[in-house]
């Protein structure tokens, strides 16, 4: 079976940056579970998987416009402290998530800490950023219902919600 919209996708990645490894899936043994065609991935990625089946080895070079799109000058702004989880451990240059008034989370960079507020950079923290991925598919299947009504994935032995 092929990876492609509605299809449940089992995969191990890493992500390089500027030739720095980022993040990956290996580190805590566990694959990442996607339900494709649902906004779970970031476009480049979705795309390099599509037409791909289990044991497929995938290298996917993904350009910001694919990614997590061009850095936007003006992007710093100015919040109080009382959004911010653990917000008196934050330090300039630290990565964090904002909760946002119409619902949903954002990564953004501390910009600079004051005494009741914190500038951040609403950029996102990949923004303008060249992203290499080595993907290896461990499991392709059809989606469930329940999985396309909740809008991601099921992977074995999780909790019904």
């Amino acid at each position: 079976m092929k990876a492609g919209k509605d299809k449940v996708v089992a995969l191990h990645y890493t992500l390089h940056v500027d030739g720095e490894k980022v993040e990956s899936s290996h580190d805590n043994g566990e694959p990442l579970w996607i339900l494709l065609g649902h906004g779970q991935l970031i476009a480049g990625l979705e795309k390099a998987l599509e037409e791909h089946a289990a044991g497929d080895e995938v290298k996917a070079t993904i350009a910001p416009a694919d990614g997590y799109g061009e850095r936007q000058e003006g992007q710093v702004q100015r919040v109080p402290k009382k959004y911010f989880q653990h917000a008196k451990h934050l330090k300039p240059g630290m990565t964090t998530v904002l909760a946002l008034k119409e619902g949903g989370h954002r990564a953004v960079t501390v910009h600079k800490v004051g005494m009741s507020t914190i500038d951040v950079d609403l950029n996102h923290p990949m923004a303008g950023k060249t992203l290499d991925f080595d993907v290896s598919i461990q499991e392709v299947r059809e989606a469930t219902e329940e999985e396309i009504q909740h809008g991601h994935a099921h992977p074995p032995g999780s909790a019904p919600h």
